[in-house]
């Protein structure tokens, strides 16, 4: 079968550090390419309890262009494997499943939840993670079956869904409800991130929040907060007009596309202070923030601009960053890290962030399909990868594969 197959090994890592100020295109094409079209055997089960998936459609995640543009920090690394095909956003059709599987049958459309935990590798007793409801956050991603990997995609015994077909245990399979798109069903996991990261910092009616970058995640984080019926104020601070203009769309009261101090200030009802050396200090400012954006900039500016007791939330995935902790103790603020979804109670009701996001989906309380802005065949992948470096050119906001 055609699949995408990434490779990042040191050396390659630090020839691409070198080269990749000169042309990022090094990254993707050329001999320190990280990623290239191949051939490979198509997936066996690996197990009873596994099903196999023909991939219809498979979204491209700006953590798949980090890792292909050796931009990941090297903190990840014992949980990631290679050579391993990408792709974890992704929905198709049962053609095979275990003797052990009765939740899904052949010819059901699915989406996978794609977190290679405790269940899927085999391990038992679960970790303490697993067992408290947060298998997103599994201690044990380079333990047991399988080589390491956080998920399906990074795991090079598992292939993600760029390939025509993919595995997948029971307990990541999901049902696409009926009337939900293809298109939708392959947005849900970027959906579901934005969902657990307002379910961990939840706003009241009366908050003033910010996020910080209206990109794929940003605009999902403010269509789970609208999604989930509050009407809270959302400012985004996103310096392109395209996506500025979609974010608004999708919920956004404002957007600005410059100094957050300033938008503290002038939407928040903040009071900025000069130091006697460096950037401005608020006091009042939003009550929460998400910064999607993770870079060393954002993040200081974010505590700055954070209200006492405030609480921000960290979705991007930056790089190496030094913080100047004097608004944290300041104003008594809370930094909180966001990565994939757990179990939530909800009135009582204890539920997969996954699936309570595809649940808004097809009760038309938040719509994601219209995301989708370019798709590509996997021969296309250098083009679609192309599209990614320059979204604004393009008016793309997600890309994806279909098969």
């Amino acid at each position: 079968m055609k699949a995408l197959m990434l490779n990042l090994n040191p050396l390659r890592f630090a020839a691409l550090q070198a080269l990749r100020p000169l042309s990022e295109k090094f990254c993707f094409r050329g001999p320190f390419s990280t990623i290239r079209l191949v051939d490979i055997p198509e997936p066996e089960l690996p197990g009873p309890e596994w099903v196999k998936i023909k991939t219809r459609l498979c979204g491209l995640c700006g953590s798949d262009i980090n890792l292909m543009f050796a931009k990941d920090s090297p903190s990840a690394s014992p949980f990631t494997s290679f050579p391993c095909v990408p792709g974890h956003e992704f929905c198709g059709d049962i053609v095979e499943t275990g003797s052990a599987v009765k939740s899904v049958k052949k010819g059901d459309m699915v989406t996978v939840i794609p977190v290679l935990n405790c269940e899927t590798r085999g391990i038992r007793p679960v970790c303490r993670s697993c067992a408290a409801g947060v298998p997103g956050n599994c201690e044990n991603f380079a333990e047991g079956a399988f080589a390491p990997g956080m998920f399906t995609g990074i795991c090079r015994d598992i292939n993600g869904g760029f390939a025509e077909y993919v595995v997948a245990h029971r307990s990541q399979v999901v049902p696409v409800p009926k009337g939900v798109s293809p298109e939708s069903a392959t947005l849900t996991e970027p959906f579901a991130v934005g969902l657990q990261a307002a379910l961990d910092n939840l706003p009241g009616t009366n908050d003033r929040v910010l996020v910080v970058g209206g990109g794929v995640i940003g605009a999902m984080t403010v269509k789970a907060i609208r999604a989930l019926g509050i009407a809270c104020d959302i400012t985004v601070a996103e310096p392109s007009p395209f996506a500025a203009d979609y974010v608004k769309k999708s919920g956004a009261d404002r957007t600005v596309g410059g100094s957050l101090i300033d938008a503290a200030v002038e939407v928040a009802g903040g009071r900025a202070y000069k130091p006697d050396l460096g950037e401005r200090i608020v006091m009042g400012g939003f009550d929460r923030v998400f910064d999607t954006v993770g870079h060393r900039d954002t993040l200081n500016l974010s505590l700055r601009v954070l209200a006492v007791k405030g609480t921000l939330s960290v979705l991007g995935i930056g790089g190496n960053v030094k913080l100047d902790l004097t608004p944290l103790w300041l104003k008594l603020q809370t930094i909180k890290g966001c990565y994939a979804y757990r179990y939530n109670t909800i009135k009582g009701v204890k539920r997969q962030a996954f699936e309570i996001a595809l649940n808004l989906i097809a009760g038309k309380k938040a719509r994601v399909e219209d995301m989708l802005t370019h798709r590509f065949s996997i021969d296309e992948y250098r083009k679609m990868i192309e599209v990614n470096v320059r979204k604004s050119l393009y008016k793309a906001i997600k890309t994806a594969v279909e098969f």
